[in-house]
């Protein structure tokens, strides 16, 4: 430890967090001559600048009258608006929003689980204050309307008793609303895990709902990417959500019912097996993109090796993820024009600006994530497949169109090229306006000297 203090101290590194390095050797480190009294001094100055444009120095003092004025119902509101905003509809059979007078099986470990619904690190959590799906589909729709089955006690059970409550729930109702995922505590910091399926018996209990014959849809909550292309494969429509908080509950019924479109996006792609991962969009060209992919079961007994083309894909899954990043639909739809640029050049500290019409080409209002991505095509390093480089939420009414501008400086083009040299090289570049990591027809823009 007191190696590693006097390596870092001397390599700028200006707080110790956890190891207690720092606070066990630095003293005698700068009495041995080792760590210079200057060095401690520039640690603290440095420190200290982030306490001063925090205003920390300014006004250091808590007002007591407002410090506890927790759950105020404008507190409440942008908390339920925030799971509202960050949730994703990945799938929609048609089956959402659910119409009024419909009878909802609501299953699944996570329909009703006040603590787990919070998340991680929640160590002031009053579970108490959490509203539950169960709760507010409960109070939106009235009790004769809500047949609750959890079938799974948490998100581990594998015992399989209840699960045949739940499929009788399913047969009773007209639709079936599994709440699944996972406990907070298998996510977060150090919770890690090698398998990223909904754990227990969550998909063989899905497995059964299907069987039964009526719609399903599933709500997962969760603190990570998971793996749940098969769970999508049975389910009507998917909505997925990291661990909401306090105001879960009712932001799912809002989204369930209608009143509110889902709008979020995926932050990350979601693997279609955990062998993909790390699974990213901004991953470097492989220089055998997949093309002409075999997958394995058509593959003939004795092929040569040179059957499936010999490039860069998984036999098994493909060569993308099962949602990629930045996807998410709506409960209307959007079109996408034509993108315009004010110019097809830009010089090397210049700039452009990008246009693009969007339209709710839809029935209901909604909001659209517009996604700015660029490509480097050749340069003295490797550069990414694609970058975002910009993005714009947009409120449309049904038939509404606005104009969604970027202005892309010449300065986002630029990579390091050592630890101390920044670049902006010139040549041609892709640009792309879209929905997603994975939509878009580029355009192309020449960066000259």
């Amino acid at each position: 430890m007191k190696d590693a203090a006097l390596k870092a101290a001397n390599a700028g590194v200006d707080v110790d967090m956890e190891s207690y390095a720092y606070a066990s050797h630095i003293k005698e480190l700068v009495e041995e001559g080792k760590v210079k009294m200057s060095t401690i001094d520039e640690m603290v100055r440095n420190v200290l600048r982030l306490k001063f444009r925090l205003g920390l120095f300014d006004n250091p003092y808590v007002d007591m009258a407002t410090a506890k004025n927790f759950y105020a119902p404008e507190s409440l509101e942008a908390a339920k608006r925030m799971v509202e905003e960050g949730t994703v509809l990945l799938k929609n059979d048609g089956v959402l929003p659910l119409q009024g007078g419909k009878k909802i099986a609501l299953v699944g470990p996570m329909a009703n689980d006040k603590y787990n619904q919070a998340g991680t690190w929640c160590f002031d959590l009053e579970k108490e204050r959490c509203v539950t799906p169960l709760e507010a589909l409960t109070e939106m729709y009235g009790e004769k309307s809500i047949i609750y089955a959890p079938g799974l006690e948490y998100s581990r059970d594998k015992n399989r008793n209840g699960i045949a409550e739940a499929v009788r729930a399913a047969r009773s109702a007209d639709v079936v609303v599994m709440v699944a995922g996972e406990e907070a505590v298998l996510s977060g910091e150090a919770h890690s895990r090698a398998d990223i399926s909904l754990p227990g018996a969550q998909t063989a209990m899905l497995e059964a709902l299907k069987a039964a014959g009526k719609p399903v849809v599933l709500v997962v909550m969760t603190g990570r990417p998971m793996t749940i292309a098969h769970e999508a494969e049975l389910a009507d429509a998917v909505l997925y959500m990291f661990h909401g908080g306090t105001m879960t509950g009712p932001a799912v019924a809002e989204m369930l019912s209608g009143k509110v479109s889902p709008s979020g996006k995926l932050p990350v792609s979601l693997p279609k097996m955990v062998g993909q991962e790390p699974l990213y969009y901004n991953h470097k060209n492989t220089g055998r993109p997949a093309a002409g992919m075999v997958l394995i079961d058509d593959i003939e007994l004795e092929a040569p090796q040179t059957s499936t083309g010999c490039t860069s894909f998984y036999l098994d899954a493909g060569d993308g993820a099962a949602f990629p990043f930045g996807y998410g639909l709506s409960y209307t739809t959007f079109g996408y024009g034509e993108v315009n640029l004010s110019s097809a050049t830009m010089a090397k500290d210049g700039k452009v600006e990008v246009s693009c019409v969007v339209k709710n080409t839809g029935n209901v209002a909604g909001a659209e994530t517009v996604q700015l991505y660029v490509r480097d095509l050749v340069a003295s390093l490797v550069r990414p497949v694609k970058e975002l480089k910009g993005f714009e939420k947009v409120y449309l009414q049904p038939g509404e169109s606005k104009e969604v501008k970027f202005s892309l400086e010449a300065s986002a083009l630029a990579f390091w090229t050592s630890p101390t040299t920044k670049v902006v090289e010139p040549g041609e570049f892709e640009l792309w306006v879209a929905g997603d990591s994975e939509s878009g027809e580029p355009v192309k823009i020449t960066v000259t000297e």
